[in-house]
């Protein structure tokens, strides 16, 4: 079956959608509204929420852009971990993946956060693994300077295989909590993680019991090659930006040929590719909300979007003159920047109308039509080896994701393409990912200190 995530956020997916009158009036912090979202989402089935994040606030530096709240400014945003505690009491079975950084964070804490959000939502919780692609988020943490794209991911790579160590510090039936005896739990089914890398090291144990999943399901989004061997390695599902499906599909089957080279089983690793909807009950309406969402862009702010989103400063370039070169990597994100800079090349765009491309999707396709025309394209997509499912990016909140429960998703299930119930009670079940092996291992520990005639160890 394919497999359909949403954004957990009250803002809508385009840059402007905020303004449209068919959005929510306010939404800057509203826990209210993201319960919502949460609610319409898995009313439709839908298998996770996800939330993006960032270490810092952006854009200052562009004054329109900052004050225009686009996505990637994010200046008024929840600690992904503690909103998806809240959202995970709010809902029963719909996924929870919530963005953690491997450059800034500790695997220790990182660990213990996502463990226990694993427990809080009986089995729902992902953790979307992220080097960092903004190099202003190093200034947070008292750096000089944002480690270079290999140093992340060679760090990333410690840092994952360190909280796998740390998910597997404790078998599963370790806290017994028998009254008669006093024992609370069994000290022969802990061990420590004792990780030591270049970049990091951990002692633990996790103070955390065993996950209901075993570990918390791993997304990754990173389309480089360093984030492509991460993901090949790690990773349960990537998240996948691809402007064509013939993209799509090349990515989907380099992935999936780089697990099997790694031993693994291809068909345990989900490659979702992201998409903006524009849906409408007619035609002629989602081209008009296309079109009306577009025009409260202005050519100011779509090109400083632009310089954005391919982190180069197209100051002085002129704006219906041709788009600069842009293939010399760039010490922040480095795979939207390839693929915009590739489409500019082949179609021969002005800045202007690459903005107007890039605007509306966010970098990544645009599916405009009924539910039917939508569902086209999203058959095609997945039938023909181009993906395992979609981020579903709703272009006005809370509009267009109704739309999506009301519309889009019964067309699917119609067609045979998504599920009608849940059909399992973890992310992992509905995600169809096999269950996680524990690599404990009771006869590396050394024997027990003997036990006094009341049960208890002797002290």
């Amino acid at each position: 079956m394919m497999h359909l995530i949403t954004w957990l956020t009250g803002n809508s997916y385009h840059p402007a959608g905020w303004r449209h009158e068919l959005a929510w009036e306010r939404t800057a912090m509203r826990l209210d509204v993201l319960i919502e979202v949460a609610k319409i989402a898995e009313q439709a089935k839908l298998d996770a929420l996800f939330v993006a994040d960032g270490n810092g606030v952006r854009n200052m530096d562009k004054v329109g852009l900052f004050e225009a709240n686009t996505p990637s400014a994010r200046p008024t945003v929840h600690d992904p971990v503690t909103l998806m505690s809240a959202i995970s009491q709010h809902t029963k079975h719909i996924g929870l993946v919530g963005t953690a950084s491997t450059t800034y964070e500790s695997p220790w804490v990182v660990a213990r956060r996502f463990a226990s959000l694993d427990h809080l939502s009986n089995g729902r919780a992902s953790w979307n693994v992220v080097t960092g692609s903004n190099p202003g988020d190093s200034e947070n943490f008292g750096l000089e300077r944002h480690p270079d794209r290999n140093e992340r991911y060679a760090r990333a790579e410690e840092f994952v295989s360190a909280c796998k160590a740390l998910w597997d510090s404790w078998d599963e039936d370790a806290f017994v909590e028998r009254k008669d005896t006093g024992q609370f739990l069994d000290a022969t089914k802990v061990r420590t993680a004792d990780f030591n890398g270049r970049y990091l090291s951990v002692k633990g144990p996790l103070n955390v019991a065993r996950c209901p999943q075993g570990r918390p399901v791993l997304f990754h989004a990173g389309q480089s090659e360093g984030g492509r061997r991460l993901a090949a390695r790690h990773a349960d599902c990537i998240f996948e930006a691809a402007a064509s499906v013939d993209a799509a599909r090349e990515f989907y089957a380099d992935l999936k040929s780089r697990r099997a080279e790694l031993g693994g089983n291809p068909d345990h690793l989900r490659v979702i590719v992201s998409v903006a909807v524009y849906i409408g009950r007619t035609e002629h309406e989602a081209e008009s909300l296309y079109s009306e969402l577009n025009s409260l862009i202005s050519p100011d702010i779509g090109a400083d979007f632009l310089a954005k989103a391919v982190s180069e400063d197209l100051t002085g370039y002129p704006i219906d003159g041709a788009m600069p070169d842009l293939s010399a990597s760039v010490v922040g994100g480095n795979s939207i920047r390839g693929q915009l800079d590739s489409i500019a090349k082949a179609e021969n765009l002005t800045i202007r109308q690459m903005y107007q491309r890039v605007v509306p999707t966010m970098g990544n396709t645009a599916l405009i039509g009924t539910a039917a025309r939508i569902a086209d394209v999203m058959e095609e997509w997945y039938t023909t080896g181009a993906c395992d499912g979609f981020v579903l990016g709703a272009s006005i909140n809370p509009f267009t994701l109704k739309l999506i429960r009301d519309e889009l998703v019964p067309e699917l299930q119609r067609r045979g393409l998504f599920r009608t119930e849940y059909k399992g009670t973890t992310l992992r079940d509905n995600l169809g990912l096999p269950p996680v092996e524990n690599s404990f291992d009771p006869a590396a520990f050394p024997p027990l200190p003997a036990r006094g005639a009341s049960g208890n160890p002797q002290m």
